[in-house]
């Protein structure tokens, strides 16, 4: 990891990049990770106009349970990940609250 700060005159970015990091050690299997990644995706491109313009990242930080998703494409993991991503996309694409303007002496 690069701990620099960024160069104050590189250029921002124009449209939506996507990063996804869907570890093995959290999605053991290829398909589940796919599947996630492909919902990733489909989350990103159906918010994309809510979101400005920018590098996105989207890293999987917890595992899914083999015992509660024993299939790894089932509907009940589509449908968990699907939850997820789309409470994620919304707090991303919600206007930060201003903070308060206190009153000086």
């Amino acid at each position: 990891m690069d701990d620099r700060p960024a160069l104050p005159d590189a250029p921002a970015p124009s449209g939506h990049w996507l990063g996804l990091v869907v570890p093995k050690r959290h999605a053991k299997r290829a398909v589940t990770r796919n599947l996630i990644k492909r919902q990733v995706r489909a989350a990103m491109a159906a918010h994309a106009d809510q979101l400005p313009p920018g590098l996105w990242v989207v890293r999987l930080k917890m595992p899914f349970e083999r015992s509660t998703f024993t299939s790894p494409g089932s509907d009940a993991l589509r449908e968990a990940t699907r939850a997820e991503l789309l409470q994620v996309f919304r707090r991303a694409s919600a206007p930060e609250p201003r903070p308060a303007q206190g009153r000086r002496p």
